[in-house]
């Protein structure tokens, strides 16, 4: 047969069968036994045996027997494991890119923080013909960038003098502490002319399963457009954004 590039179509009704069945459990989240399974799924006890009986040798699930009940089995762990490494976070991030930039009117970004920076991965820019235009792999400084302020917040560094991009830059290492326990505390960062004079930027942290520092989304736009009013519109958005995306972390 010859490849057309697309995924196939057609379906095969017993893997239908044996994923609601999985679904069913992992819905449940709990153990379930054969007759309860089989009422959930509309599938009838004979075959559902059946099903259990391969998913169990495959080690999808498990059977309980002091229960005589199932529940999903380790090899599921497994390959949620793969998944995960395999998963490319631009890929998983970049329709949210999209829909904060229709949203806001402002172009939105995805920064990954490093030892002591943080870089612009991805972006997707405003329509706006007067609109900011990141650049991927370009640093995001920490102490003048919402982004790099929410890297700070999250146990980033900055050390060395702090340097003056614009008069609005914060320079002074006390006014920089203080702002960064701001942001730890409200949740989110904002930076106003302070890395380039017309720009301002709202950024706020994604957070893994373990609550460390995953990624940060940003927003940024010219400073006449992108107000405060508008930077704190834009805060409630980003996390619903960044809590999506750190689920699947």
């Amino acid at each position: 047969m010859a490849r057309t590039g697309k995924p196939a179509v057609r379906q095969i009704e017993s893997v239908q069968r044996a994923i609601s069945v999985l679904n069913v459990l992992a819905e449940a989240g709990a153990d379930l036994g054969t007759n309860e399974i089989a009422r959930q799924t509309g599938v009838n006890i004979s075959t559902v045996s059946r099903l259990l009986a391969t998913l169990v040798d495959g080690g999808l699930l498990q059977y309980v027997p002091s229960t005589g009940k199932y529940r999903l089995g380790i090899r599921i762990l497994q390959l949620a494991s793969v998944a995960r490494e395999n998963l490319q976070l631009r890929d998983v991030v970049r329709p949210h890119l999209e829909e904060i930039t229709a949203i806001t009117g402002e172009t939105a970004t995805l920064s990954l923080p490093g030892e002591r920076d943080v870089f612009t991965v991805d972006f997707v820019a405003s329509d706006s013909s007067v609109r900011s235009v990141a650049s991927i792999g370009r640093n995001s400084v920490p102490h003048a960038t919402a982004v790099g302020k929410v890297f700070l917040a999250h146990g980033g560094t900055t050390s060395g003098e702090l340097t003056a991009y614009t008069d609005h830059t914060i320079t002074d290492r006390a006014a920089l502490d203080a702002e960064v326990a701001r942001v730890k505390e409200q949740g989110w960062a904002t930076a106003v002319r302070e890395r380039e004079p017309e720009l301002s930027g709202v950024g706020v942290p994604v957070l893994d399963g373990s609550g460390a520092l995953a990624a940060i989304l940003g927003v940024q736009g010219p400073a006449t457009r992108f107000t405060d009013d508008a930077m704190r519109a834009a805060v409630d958005l980003l996390w619903e954004r960044a809590a999506v995306i750190g689920s699947v972390l």
